[in-house]
């Protein structure tokens, strides 16, 4: 309550948060915006189902939009696939390296190439979920692109509304945009998902199949979340010492356990489940391979080549993305610069090479970390004989997701409270 008290009286903080929130419930409000001229019955019989759990997937991250058939239905799926591809690229097109290091006016640039390619991949996957779900859609005739062309505009329109909002947030608002919308949008189906156990076990058949294994889920949510912040809060200290005037300055560089956040679950996720889409788009007959590929490469089978090849990938994609944004030979070369040096490591190569191992290691228990968390409550749905993935009130990347957000949320308003009583004493 003494920090509430505290971000209710300073006013800078105050403005921030209700311009956060306003933001925030507008795009609540737009979620509900169906597109236009099409029935939504048959998306919402598609979703209830049960048998498309990539989609129902997709569906929780966007809050519900998808299952709406709303404006917002691709989310910042678009932006962020751009995005990470954008911050790859930057590494191999020397224009965009020469760009990512003229400060502001080059980042200015590149966020515009960002959002052109968010256009593009907005529009193809907008052909692509039409494409899949536009069988339960009878208003739709997904060989006339008079019909289809007007609703893959109105969902690259809203995608990019979405990027809009999230940008007005970092500027004028507390926290990174993207991520509290997707925050937000993970946040809105927990009371759905309440709703529909306890509906369930209150309704006049006394349904209480889903009771036990939903509260004991509870639980083990509650141990993946602690688990979480101090995995994202846990880091490896490197001691640097500077020398100064004649005097030695001590301290340190800190390495994170987990360097790559969200992104090497979002790699493994799409790699993994691309086959089984496109697939099931296409429908091949008798195929030993594509059967395969549906029954064990899908995390609706959840069987033991899906968790073991997921492991896989998610590790592999940890080391992938900390080996392009982490570049040690710069950090080592910037340490130097600035007269500083690793106790028992020479200046350059051999800092670069320290770097590099304990990041490696890191890397390797961050990895494994992101991929337990990752497949334990897919694992918890496939030995319950009753809740589905449609049941969990969070997935594993959805629980990395809001630990982080909140966690830089605590940092920032922090922050602003230090500086707001630094300011007031000068």
């Amino acid at each position: 309550m003494n920090l509430l008290a505290q971000i209710w009286q300073s006013e800078t903080l105050r403005k921030k948060v209700l311009y956060t929130i306003l933001i925030l419930v507008v795009y609540r409000v737009l979620v509900q915006i169906s597109v236009p001229g099409v029935d939504i019955d048959g998306v919402r019989s598609f979703f209830s189902s049960g048998e498309n759990s990539v989609f129902s997937m997709y569906s929780m991250l966007t809050g519900g939009a998808m299952e709406k058939f709303s404006i917002l239905m691709m989310g910042l799926a678009p932006y962020i696939n751009a995005s990470i591809i954008m911050q790859l690229m930057t590494v191999v097109v020397p224009k965009l390296e020469n760009l990512q290091k003229e400060g502001e006016a080059g980042q200015k640039k590149i966020n515009f190439y960002t959002r052109i390619l968010t256009v593009i991949f907005a529009f193809g996957q907008s052909y692509g979920v039409l494409y899949y779900i536009g069988s339960e859609i009878p208003s739709v005739n997904l060989a006339n692109i008079a019909d289809i062309l007007p609703l893959m505009l109105v969902i690259t329109a809203g995608t990019m509304l979405l990027v809009w909002l999230g940008e007005q947030i970092t500027d004028k608002g507390l926290g990174n945009g993207i991520s509290l919308i997707i925050f937000a949008s993970i946040v809105s189906n927990i009371p759905t998902i309440f709703s529909n156990i306890l509906g369930s076990v209150g309704s006049l058949t006394g349904d209480t199949g889903k009771l036990i294994p939903f509260t004991i889920f509870l639980g083990l949510v509650v141990v993946l979340v602690v688990l979480t912040i101090l995995a994202t809060e846990g880091q490896r200290k490197i001691p640097v010492n500077y020398g100064t005037g004649g005097q030695s300055m001590a301290s340190s560089l800190p390495i994170r356990v987990l360097q790559a956040g969200m992104i090497p679950i979002i790699f493994a996720l799409s790699l993994i489940t691309f086959p089984s889409v496109i697939l099931q788009m296409v429908q091949p007959e008798n195929s030993p391979v594509a059967d395969f590929i549906t029954q064990n490469l899908n995390p609706g089978s959840a069987s033991p080549y899906f968790f073991v090849l997921y492991t896989l990938l998610i590790v592999f994609f940890s080391y992938f993305y900390v080996s392009i944004v982490f570049k040690t030979e710069d950090i080592a070369e910037n340490i130097q610069k600035r007269g500083g040096f690793i106790p028992g490591y020479r200046p350059g190569k051999e800092t670069a090479d320290h770097l590099s191992n304990v990041s490696f290691r890191l890397n390797l228990w961050g990895g494994l970390f992101l991929a337990f968390v990752a497949i334990v409550p897919m694992i918890f749905t496939v030995f319950s004989d009753t809740l589905t993935s449609q049941d969990l009130i969070v997935s594993g990347s959805g629980i990395i997701i809001i630990v982080g957000v909140v966690l830089d949320l605590i940092r920032r308003i922090n922050d602003q409270l230090v500086t707001q009583d630094y300011d007031k004493l000068k």
